[in-house]
């Protein structure tokens, strides 16, 4: 296994010992952090350019730990959790079956999200702003986020660690805000490790350090060749840049030519691929994943522990996780990616997705309880759609239709319907492609709030059947967690 996760795991239980007290933002404990000035930190990367790479790695694993979130539930598994929050909050994914009691009442009944003082609130706060707290404590280690390090294996540490605090400050901001209104005060913001409790700030000012921070990501990062697709590098940066331009909504220009300069090098997985399991970080069409074995250890606590039927987890013992009918409904026979949900109306396995998400050796309860299958967090697929849409957006249908294009045709046997589309059948069918080829990979729910959408449950749900609920609803947001306004002298104030 590659030494920069080795460090990595090292940080992560160091992090995840640490108690969980009142101050939600809490010092990630990252070995030896503490300890370095920024120019110890130059001088020992001299001797052993692998340790920056260990502290970066200390955070790169909080994205793929169990509890990092700050509890012991069986939903706290790191990044990857809130794609599961986010696909049930969009509706695009039906908890079809629940005997476990994970995800019901809080996620698809929207009980957290009306309700502060349920725990959902808390973990997605504390698991995005630890992330941020680890990022800062990197930068921070290398002079402090307006210094540029002098070496190359320094600038690229940097550049990822810029480039991740963005990406959780993004979530954070679609979290936790309905809509973007830059004059919105909505989340405190921190930009060094030695930032305790802090007010809330606008919008705006939160989407200008994501900005920044992904400007300078892109040019630290410019030349690098990171050892393995945990790491960020310059496409990956360019990718979450290209998702902060869209939801902020200011300059689709920008937001488009950001999507097709991360497209640069990737290929799309092909149609044989997107049957095959999404099992494996090497594919060409994944631009950021984990590679997950043996020695990282995860068992029946990760995202596969709530996905995969065929596996030691909960689909394949009773809480079932499927395509909203509707949305399966609306992709064509001849369609590829129909053949990912099991269509067998009135069984169990209706429309879970056994022909996506699954273990090579398709055991219903899995041969073993370590995931060796890998995590997905990025692929090429969704800088195309986001080309697609943001061309469409600045006024360029054509270049969105060959974007669009250039997906659908290695979907469907001819996509040529594409170009008879106009405009408004045109974002209604990038919309659709998007919940389409992106579902179960947390990226509807970003859709949804970008598109301004409604969405209809459809009739293998739970609860709320038939219900149309728009992006913007009270139920799609979080709420800052009754801990934050309770410990943070800055928030009790403000809220009052």
């Amino acid at each position: 296994m590659n030494k920069l996760i080795k460090f990595g795991l090292l940080s992560a239980l160091a992090i995840s010992t640490v108690s969980c007290g009142d101050d939600f933002l809490e010092k990630p404990a990252l070995e030896g952090s503490a300890s370095l000035t920024s120019s110890q930190l130059e001088q020992a990367s001299s001797i052993d350019p692998e340790v920056t790479g260990a502290l970066m790695g200390g955070v790169y694993s909080l994205t793929f730990t169990f509890g990092s979130g700050g509890t012991s539930g069986h939903d706290d598994f790191g990044h990857k959790s809130y794609d599961i929050f986010s696909d049930m909050l969009s509706g695009d994914m039906a908890l079809s079956t629940s005997t476990y009691g994970w995800y019901r009442a809080s996620i698809t009944e929207y009980q957290s999200t009306q309700d502060f003082t349920y725990g959902d609130n808390r973990q997605v706060w504390r698991y995005y702003y630890r992330i941020v707290r680890g990022c800062n404590e990197v930068i921070d280690g290398l002079g402090g986020t307006d210094v540029t390090p002098e070496s190359d294996a320094n600038k690229a540490i940097m550049g990822q660690a810029k480039a991740l605090r963005a990406h959780s400050y993004f979530y954070l901001t679609q979290f936790f805000q309905k809509e973007y209104n830059g004059a919105e005060e909505i989340l405190p913001i921190y930009r060094s490790a030695t930032d305790l409790n802090g007010p809330k700030v606008t919008a705006a000012e939160i989407y200008d350090l994501m900005e920044s921070d992904l400007t300078e990501a892109i040019s630290l990062l410019d030349g690098f060749t990171r050892g393995n697709k945990t790491e960020i590098n310059k496409s990956v940066a360019q990718g979450i840049y290209a998702y902060v331009l869209g939801a902020r909504g200011t300059d689709y220009t920008k937001a488009y030519n950001m999507a097709k300069a991360a497209i640069n090098g990737y290929a799309l997985m092909s149609a044989s691929e997107i049957t095959g399991g999404f099992t494996n970080v090497n594919t060409p069409g994944w631009m950021w994943g984990v590679d997950l074995n043996d020695e990282i250890g995860l068992g029946l606590v990760s995202w596969w522990g709530q996905m995969d039927y065929f596996a030691y987890s909960y689909p394949a013992f009773g809480d079932a996780k499927s395509m909203d009918q509707g949305l399966f409904d609306a992709i064509p026979a001849n369609d590829a990616r129909k053949a990912q949900f099991n269509d067998a109306p009135g069984t169990y396995a209706h429309l879970m997705p056994l022909g996506k998400f699954y273990n090579a050796a398709r055991t219903r309860y899995g041969v073993t309880r370590i995931v060796q299958d890998d995590y997905v967090y990025m692929r090429v697929a969704e800088m195309h759609l986001l080309a697609a849409e943001y061309a469409l957006k600045s006024g360029n249908a054509s270049q969105a239709k060959a974007e669009l294009t250039a997906l659908v045709s290695n979907r469907v046997p001819d996509a040529s319907y594409i170009g008879g589309l106009n405009d408004n059948q045109l974002a209604d069918e990038i919309y659709l492609q998007t919940r389409i080829e992106l579902w179960g990979e947390g990226k509807s729910y970003l859709a949804m709030k970008r598109n301004e959408a409604t969405v209809t449950r459809g009739s293998n749900h739970l609860s709320f059947v038939g219900t149309s609920i728009p992006y913007n609803d009270e139920r799609m947001t979080f709420e800052i967690p009754e801990g934050e306004i309770q410990f943070n002298p800055f928030i009790s104030t403000q809220n009052n």
